[in-house]
């Protein structure tokens, strides 16, 4: 599973933003074995819903955590099988415990429109 992340580590803060989120915590939940990557689409001037989007399918995610998720990283995602549960708020590890417990619960389409992590409150649905 992924969870998008501030810093680095299990302590780590989530991100409420996919595309734009610093890091990937990558981990396996049943070892709690963990792999960071740094998302390089963090800056980039669009697209990087779907560049961060492509980066998780290529690691071969099942599941995404993170706090919000926008119509095109949702729809690559979606498209290769990766189920995505949103609303995370707290640290990484404690999210993953949610997870498993159930308690956050997967996605059937995206949480916000696009543009939503650029800044402002553009995209933003209330």
């Amino acid at each position: 599973m992924c969870v998008t992340a501030a810093s680095k580590g299990l302590d780590a803060t989530v991100d409420s933003r996919f595309g734009r989120c610093r890091y990937f915590i990558i981990l396996d939940s049943d070892t709690m074995e963990l792999e960071i990557v740094e998302n390089a689409s963090v800056a980039a001037s669009s697209g990087a819903g779907i560049q961060a989007a492509q980066t998780i399918v290529n690691k071969g995610v099942e599941v995404v955590i993170t706090g919000n998720v926008g119509p095109n990283a949702f729809q690559v995602l979606s498209s290769a099988g990766v189920k995505v549960a949103t609303g995370a708020v707290g640290r990484v590890r404690d999210v993953v415990e949610k997870y498993e417990k159930g308690e956050l619960k997967e996605r059937s389409g995206p949480t916000v429109g696009g543009h939503f992590g650029i800044g402002g409150r553009r995209g933003r649905r209330r």
